[in-house]
């Protein structure tokens, strides 16, 4: 299928060039404008698709063709994609960086794939003629990639931008269409794990229109929106086999499982097509904030707990005791939960942090301490080799971990792992997985749309739970009946 969809990818020579600020900012502006966009994300990321999500008003949809395949990826764009308006695409890293020395899975394989027009964001500091040389390098490497223009970012001096924007538009023949001063009060706040993301922000929106201030004042914001309109046809070769079903999302069933995820300032990282998939297999999500629900909900059949920041809000999590006593007793009598991260840590014993020691759930006898540097970053293979309450021994799957969190306080002897890694750390050299009953926690993170079985799992295990507890107390009333 051919089609005209205006797209475009914002890339970086290099991670931490202010890709995320100025994706926000020129959606915020275009939307200001009155000009439909939508947002999507290459790689796996939680907190730069949340502002993208915050700019454009719609689902920002991440973009991973090592977690989903190229196929996927083709079928998911396809999807969510809008033609009578523009697609922006935040690349990640370098725009060449990808996990070998050929670049695969890279923002420009993505951009290849796609056939997109690339915007190619320099960090300008300290250097004037060298960023000709690195934007000439970008444009010249692959000649598959469509490099069409730069935005020079963190210029200190009025000087310094005349000399960089000439020897870009002479040496690498590549137009300016942003010129951005070093500026000492950026919109966006930073600590580990990159950008604080707006589920923890006071005013988000206030955030968004700095950035859109921002864009409006030192992009060319026009000529941005022209460049993915000059993108050539998209011609898709979807494979009926990757099939993307995101966009079907259906009506929960009235007698579905009822499903309670985390939702709040401390656990918000959930891809959007992992909770479509579940209300799609007619499961109902019920959100849970884990600072001030005192209890689970009752006939609570399976319970989800993402990633987040537990460590920035552990007093208000340990002083809910009600509630990690309501989780630990769910546990105790099967309830299915499924915990990533954040929620493997809020599992564990204590939280230690540079605040103190906080209380956890207690499910499993360890203690996670943060760190000042990642105890594990990048993509993950595994494959199960013990019990397993969602999946099979034997099943193979691939993922992704992000954590500055470290277990500690934890015995040998006491622990199980379900998973073994191909690649990556996980909880302990390249083991991951503990389960307890209908337990399962792992520090890895799943996309739905990566792994297929994923969803289905969970909510097939609710629904036994379900029918189970249903078929007990059927019989209990037949004899309470039969008493009488």
């Amino acid at each position: 299928m051919s089609y005209v969809c205006p797209r475009m990818i914002l890339a970086g020579e290099r991670g931490g060039t202010g890709k995320t600020m100025l994706s926000t900012g020129l959606l915020a502006a275009w939307r200001v404008r009155g000009w439909r966009c939508a947002a999507f994300k290459k790689g796996p990321d939680y907190i730069d698709s949340a502002w993208l999500t915050a700019a454009c008003g719609r689902v920002c949809r991440n973009l991973d063709t090592f977690l989903m395949g190229e196929a996927v990826v083709a079928r998911s764009f396809g999807d969510h994609a809008i033609t009578m308006g523009v697609n922006l695409i935040e690349g990640n890293r370098g725009l060449f960086d990808g996990v070998d020395s050929e670049g695969s899975f890279s923002t420009a394989e993505l951009a290849k794939l796609l056939a997109c027009p690339v915007v190619l964001v320099l960090d300008c500091e300290k250097r004037t003629r060298t960023t000709a040389a690195a934007a000439l390098g970008c444009r010249l490497l692959d000649p598959q990639i469509n490099v069409v223009g730069v935005i020079l970012n963190r210029l200190g001096t009025a000087r310094q931008e005349c000399i960089t924007r000439t020897a870009v538009e002479r040496g690498a023949g590549l137009r300016t269409l942003g010129a951005v001063p070093r500026l000492p009060d950026l919109a966006f706040r930073e600590r580990h794990l990159g950008l604080v993301p707006p589920q923890e922000e006071t005013c988000p929106e206030e955030v968004v229109e700095a950035a859109e201030k921002l864009a409006e004042t030192y992009l060319d914001v026009e000529a941005l929106w022209r460049v993915a309109w000059e993108a050539a046809p998209l011609t898709l070769r979807l494979d009926s086999a990757a099939a993307s079903p995101s966009h079907e999302i259906g009506e929960p069933s009235v007698d579905g499982p009822r499903i309670g995820y985390f939702l709040d300032s401390a656990f918000h990282f959930y891809y959007p097509e992992n909770l479509e998939a579940i209300e799609r297999l007619g499961a109902r999500l019920m959100p849970i904030d884990a600072r001030r629900s005192p209890m689970l909900p009752p006939d609570l059949d399976g319970l989800y707990i993402g990633g987040g920041f537990p460590e920035q809000h552990a007093p208000a999590l340990s002083a809910n005791v009600t509630l990690r006593e309501s989780v630990r007793a769910a546990a105790d009598e099967g309830l299915p939960i499924y915990a990533e991260c954040g929620g493997l840590m809020y599992l564990g014993q204590r939280l230690k942090t540079d605040q103190g020691e906080f209380s956890m759930a207690g499910l499993f006898p360890f203690s996670t301490v943060l760190e000042k540097t990642p105890q594990g970053h990048g993509y993950v293979e595994a494959v199960v080799t013990g019990a397993h309450p969602f999946l099979t021994a034997g099943s193979h799957f691939k993922g992704h971990e992000f954590h500055y969190s470290r277990p500690v306080d934890w015995d040998e002897r006491s622990m199980t792992f379900a998973l073994s890694l191909l690649r990556g750390r996980g909880f302990s050299e390249g083991r991951d997985g503990l389960v307890y009953k209908n337990t399962f926690a792992t520090y890895v993170h799943v996309h739905a749309l990566g792994e297929p079985r994923w969803a289905s799992s969970v909510v097939d295990l609710c629904k036994k739970i379900r029918q189970e507890r249903r078929c007990a107390h059927t019989s209990s009333e037949a004899v309470v009946s039969a008493a009488k």
